[in-house]
């Protein structure tokens, strides 16, 4: 312990801090890339007049929460105090939109990932590029504003990623990792920069607004993982730790999207490798050998940190209806005077779905609390559907629940591996899901079909995944790679639990799926009704 007291004291450490769906996380590694503490804070998103959203001022609440928790953390633990860290990086929930003037006052209230609000942009943009444009991507809400005329338009001086935005007010540097900007405009993965071609198209296409900004102005400076991306102001310093006691001068990392810090929580940066992240939203990723031989609406097109290209089956919608049952479970049992823990509640009622029937004895759910794109749902509606004589029991109920959490992604993963031919060797999991050891890697094995792996560190997250990416920076010898720094220095001799998938849990989602996929013109009518 004296020992990392001195490392924490002298900075030898490396701070991540990752701004999820519902919590902040912060933590603090030692030399050898071990999480040594954490902090979090808890946070949910707003629907404000119909947008997601999350308020500026509550980011800061959080990240000060976070970063003050994991102060105290190391207080109890070590009897220390942080002034300073060796390297710092940030990263928090991908794509969205987040528009400031030249004076970096806010246009527009933040619209995030989970809005489906930019069909016929994203539609339109998609046909002009030749190259899939997901809602959520940043230059899919610009050009939806356009179409919109919405007034903030002419005003724009900086448009960016929450992840960016918090990167730009702690070092002033308006810099952007590659893989978090391949999530706000297409990268050429050959120059690991925004596509040229791509900018000038968008600026011919807006030319008669006669804004006074192109593109490739408003958007954030792209690098590649291991560059450098400025050094923590005094102000942004502040901004962190109002008591004073951190230091400016801390090297920062460029900032990652949470798609690029799961990559390299769970080594998965290497071609032929994959991972997948089952939380809110779900999202799973292989890194490709070569490009797609066509366009496909259902992949986003994104990069690893390093800027290798990589195929991404990204769904809106995974675990919140799942947790909010748990959470009535939760209630009931309390309601007898029980007192329950969250983790043994979770975990029971995962290893329940383990005895239920392959195809969940013909119960259908839907877990759409928002919009789908993948399936095609501009708003969603969560629902629970079963026949007179459907197998009506705890261990199907569970279980239809986690299948359908899973629904969606693999109807992307289908066009990957069945239309496309890319080939993946295992996937490693990480995520909420996968917290109830062999349930959640059993589910995604079958939904998969590929085996599963699960590392002991998994559950450390995107912090973590940040908090290495700062160390890499930091770090890293001469011409070392990023993919040779996580295996030789970060993973080496970690195999992690590999599951293969069973034949009867694979032929029961098979049929599920179908069942899934027949079903959605009852989920369309849920969304009619209940407006």
């Amino acid at each position: 312990m004296s020992n990392l007291k001195e490392a924490i004291e002298s900075g030898k450490t490396s701070l991540g801090i990752e701004l999820g769906s519902t919590r902040i996380k912060a933590v603090l590694i030692d030399e050898s890339h071990k999480p040594i503490a954490s902090g979090s804070y808890d946070w949910e998103n707003q629907l404000e007049n119909g947008i997601w959203t999350y308020a500026l001022d509550e980011v800061w609440k959080g990240l000060r929460g976070s970063y003050q928790a994991l102060k105290e953390d190391v207080k109890n633990q070590y009897g220390a105090e942080i002034t300073t860290v060796g390297a710092l990086g940030i990263s928090a929930m991908m794509h969205g939109y987040l528009v400031f003037d030249k004076e970096g006052n806010q246009l527009v209230p933040f619209r995030t990932w989970r809005n489906t609000i930019t069909g016929q942009a994203a539609g339109e943009l998609t046909e002009l590029f030749q190259y899939n444009i997901p809602q959520r991507w940043s230059i899919a809400h610009l050009y939806q504003a356009v179409l919109n005329g919405e007034e903030h338009l002419p005003k724009i001086d900086y448009m960016t990623t929450l992840a960016g935005y918090i990167h730009w007010k702690l070092t002033g540097r308006r810099a952007m990792g590659v893989g978090e900007a391949s999530g706000m405009f297409p990268v050429d993965t050959k120059t690991g920069q925004f596509y040229g071609r791509m900018l000038d198209q968008f600026d011919d296409l807006v030319a008669d607004k006669s804004y006074s900004w192109k593109l490739e102005e408003i958007l954030p400076e792209v690098l590649s993982a291991g560059e450098a991306a400025g050094e923590l102001t005094e102000e942004g310093a502040k901004l962190l730790d109002p008591s004073g006691t951190l230091k400016a001068g801390i090297p920062l990392c460029p900032p990652e999207g949470d798609a690029g810090t799961g990559m390299v929580a769970t080594n998965s940066v290497a071609q032929r490798t994959g991972n997948i992240s089952a939380g809110t939203s779900g999202f799973a990723m292989i890194v490709l050998e070569h490009e797609l031989k066509k366009v496909h609406t259902e992949i986003d097109l994104v990069t690893t940190p390093d800027g290798s290209l990589v195929g991404m089956a990204h769904t809106n919608n995974c675990t919140s209806d799942l947790n909010a049952w748990v959470g009535l479970f939760k209630e009931f049992a309390e309601s007898f005077g029980m007192k329950v823990d969250m983790n043994e509640l979770f975990g029971t009622l995962y290893r329940k779905a383990l005895e239920g029937d392959p195809e969940c004895g013909g119960l259908l759910a839907y877990n759409y609390f928002s919009g789908e794109h993948v399936t095609g749902f501009e708003e969603g509606r969560p629902l629970f559907v079963r026949k007179p004589d459907s197998k009506f029991n705890l261990a199907n109920f569970i279980r239809v629940h986690l299948m359908t959490s899973l629904g969606a992604m693999r109807a992307g993963m289908d066009i990957l591996i069945k239309e496309e031919g890319v080939k993946v060797d295992e996937i490693v999991g990480h995520g909420g899901l996968f917290k109830t050891k062999g349930v959640g890697q059993r589910f995604v094995a079958a939904v998969m079909n590929v085996p599963v792996v699960v590392m002991e560190t998994a559950g450390e997250g995107g912090a973590w995944g940040i908090a290495l990416l700062a160390s890499y920076m930091k770090n890293k010898s001469q011409g070392e790679s990023l993919g040779a720094y996580l295996a030789d220095k970060v993973f080496a001799g970690e195999k992690g639990e590999r599951m293969e998938p069973d034949a009867k849990d694979v032929e029961g989602y098979d049929i599920f799926i179908e069942r899934y996929t027949q079903g959605l013109a009852i989920e369309r009518a849920a969304v009619e009704h209940l407006r």
